[in-house]
Formats: C-alpha cells, sequence, structure tokens
C-alpha cells in the first residue's frame, strides 16, 4: 500500500559527530572504485547502507555553501549516530575511481553497485544480513536496478529517483542532444549543455541505454522495504509526486512515499535546513525501523 506522507513539522537530528571513517577501493568491472566506510563507534557488526551518488556527483555529493559538508557526508553521520554503517562509492569515471567519465553508462554504474553490494556481503565487520541501500536522483535510478539484482537488500530509499530516463535526460542535456545521440555510434562522444550551467561529454552509448534501462521494471523485482523521498518543487525528475508514485505502483511490499516542500537538491545549496530537519532524520528512522528495529 502506497503511504503519502508531506513533511511538514521539524525533525530535529541529534548532535552529529564524526564517526570513524576510512577510504578503500573496491574491484569493478576492470575499474576500481574510491569507496569510503563509515562505521559507527561503538557498535559490534552494525547493519549498513550503501550510498548511490547522482549524475555527475561523487561520493560525497554536493558540498554545503555554509560548511562545506558534502551532503552524503552529512547523512553517513547521520546513520552512524543511529548505529549503522554506511558505504558510499564514486562510479567508475567519477570522483576518484579509475575510468573515464565519457564511458559512464546506467548499466556500467549497476555493475559497480553490484559489485559494492557483493562486497559488503563480505565485509568482516559489518552484518552482511543488513544491507540497506540510499539512492540519489540518477543513484536512485541505479539503487532500483540493484535492489532488482539483489533482492536479499533489507530495505531501500530512493530520493528524487529518475524513473524515466528518457524524459529526465531530455530535460538536462536538451532535446537535441539527445535525438543526434540516440542515432549516433555507441561510441561517439556528445557533448551536450546541461540544464544547470556548463557542459558534458559522454558517449552515444549512454544516451542509447535511456530507452533500454528501465527502473520501474527493476524495481517490480525487489519484495523488501522502499521508501521513496520527493521534493514537491522538482524541476528535473517530473512531475512530482507522480513520478516516485509509479515506482510504488509497481513494487509488491512494504513501501512509503515521503513528500517535501523542495527542489530536487533538497535546497541543499541554500540552506541545510530541509536536509538536517526533514530529509535526513526521515531517512536515518526509515533505516533504524527496518534495519534495527526489524531485528530486535
Amino acid at each position: 500500500m502506497v503511504t503519502g506522507i508531506a513533511l511538514g513539522l521539524t525533525l530535529l537530528l541529534p548532535t552529529i559527530t564524526p564517526a570513524a571513517e576510512s577510504t578503500l577501493t573496491i574491484a569493478s568491472h576492470g575499474q576500481k572504485l574510491a569507496a569510503t566506510v563509515n562505521l559507527p563507534d561503538d557498535v559490534e557488526m552494525p547493519p549498513v547502507v550503501l550510498m548511490l551518488h547522482g549524475f555527475t556527483g561523487q561520493r560525497n555529493e554536493t558540498p554545503s555553501p555554509v560548511d562545506g559538508t558534502g551532503l552524503y557526508t552529512l547523512m553517513a553521520a547521520a546513520l552512524a549516530e543511529a548505529g549503522i554503517a554506511s558505504l558510499r562509492i564514486d562510479f567508475a569515471g567519477s570522483g576518484e575511481s579509475t575510468g573515464a567519465w565519457v564511458e559512464t553508462t546506467f548499466t556500467g554504474q549497476i555493475a559497480d553497485a553490484v559489485a559494492a553490494f557483493d562486497f559488503l556481503q563480505a565485509h568482516g565487520a559489518v552484518d552482511s544480513s543488513r544491507i540497506g541501500v540510499l539512492g540519489y536522483s540518477q543513484g536512485g535510478l541505479v539503487g532500483a536496478h540493484l535492489a532488482g539484482l539483489r533482492p536479499e537488500v533489507s530495505a531501500v530509499a530512493l530520493w528524487a529517483p529518475v524513473t524515466n530516463p528518457l524524459r529526465t535526460y531530455a530535460g538536462i542535456l536538451g532535446s537535441d542532444a539527445v535525438e543526434t545521440a540516440l542515432r549516433a555510434p555507441a561510441d561517439q562522444p556528445v557533448t551536450a549543455p546541461m540544464s544547470w550551467g556548463g557542459e558534458t561529454t559522454l558517449n552515444a552509448r549512454f544516451f542509447h541505454e535511456l530507452v533500454t534501462v528501465d527502473p520501474v521494471a527493476a524495481i517490480a523485482g525487489y519484495p523488501g522495504p522502499l521508501a521513496i523521498m520527493a521534493g514537491l518543487r522538482e524541476t528535473i525528475v517530473t512531475p512530482q509526486p507522480l513520478a516516485a508514485e509509479v515506482l510504488l505502483n509497481y513494487h509488491e511490499g512494504p513501501e512509503v512515499l515521503i513528500t517535501i516542500d523542495s527542489d530536487h537538491g533538497w535546497n541543499w545549496e541554500e540552506a541545510k535546513s530541509v536536509v538536517e530537519e526533514h530529509l535526513a532524520p526521515a531517512t536515518v528512522d526509515w533505516f533504524t525501523t527496518r534495519l534495527i528495529g526489524a531485528a530486535e
């Protein structure tokens, strides 16, 4: 059953202190993925959340103009405060991982996510039976596919997930660039302006996958708990909340839709209040209930 929750009340995170973080690399289809592990203090074999960043992002996500804290860095600290470990990765070609950005594809990022999940299942310091997945924007699309491929995932939370790739990236990169790339050979680089400024170059193969990758079909194969967080003032993954609800319409299992009065970036680039008072507490509560509460 789909439950809609609009966050209007102020929810406050506890005072967050940094937990033990360490960096490592994970092998994935011939590349080395840079990753950061955050382990909570004084918790033996904690549950863990795999964090997947968005398009053109990196594992710490967007830095706050207030103090430079990355959005995912804050989220990892909030999870650690609740007794939950996390692993955040740079997809191949992004951040500090090896590989070329121009060769980025959805299927490549899905393979990276599977490699990171399998790494966690073998990691001796976390509980491999309690692994959650958090995906943001394009990372939400990847997270939906990961959940379909690894249905043993204990809980999934998707922030503003891409559900209709062709529509979303025609808006981000322009319909002319998308149409040109769809007619081009797979290995031909295509440069396109981005809706938020600047430009990016990707092989046409990325664009070809806009019509072959389907997060809605993928999530239909995941029976576990699913939470979707969506901003009601979205201009990138639109229209909301309908774009979020489509995932829930095809998902069979425990689920919730949480709507927030924010843009696609959770107003993070102007202030930290939406994330600190609404998004992060709701996400921590979701994973605490599903990864800790279910085990008690």
